[in-house]
């Protein structure tokens, strides 16, 4: 018969095998326009949400990589496989600056 101290020591070997999912994948793909979006404010939400995926640095080293064409991989934007670090909106610029943009989890946004 097994002491309870033996069976302490066996749960320590214990690995978790349970994959890691990724907080990106839904299931259904309606997070997916998120991360495609020319939006500043969907960029946003993109970023905060791998902002605390596990698999973040993975996933932006496959999509360097692979060159991916457009997109948020890993908390960063990507544009012809590079990563860059404000996305420009269309046409002209303002004529007076836009207000600072905060979204949750992630900080200012510009």
């Amino acid at each position: 018969m097994l002491s309870f101290i033996e069976i302490a020591d066996r749960r320590t070997d214990a690995v978790d095998t349970r994959p890691v999912i990724p907080r990106c994948a839904d299931g259904n793909g309606t997070l997916t326009p998120l991360f495609f979006s020319d939006d500043l404010i969907d960029i946003g939400r993109a970023k905060a949400i791998c902002g605390k995926c596990e698999l973040a640095a993975s996933c932006l080293a496959g999509a360097l990589e692979r060159e991916e064409p457009w997109g948020v991989w890993g908390g960063q934007l990507l544009e012809n496989g590079r990563i860059i670090l404000n996305k420009r909106p269309c046409g002209r610029p303002p004529r007076r600056p836009r207000p600072e943009l905060v979204i949750d989890e992630m900080g200012v946004v510009a």
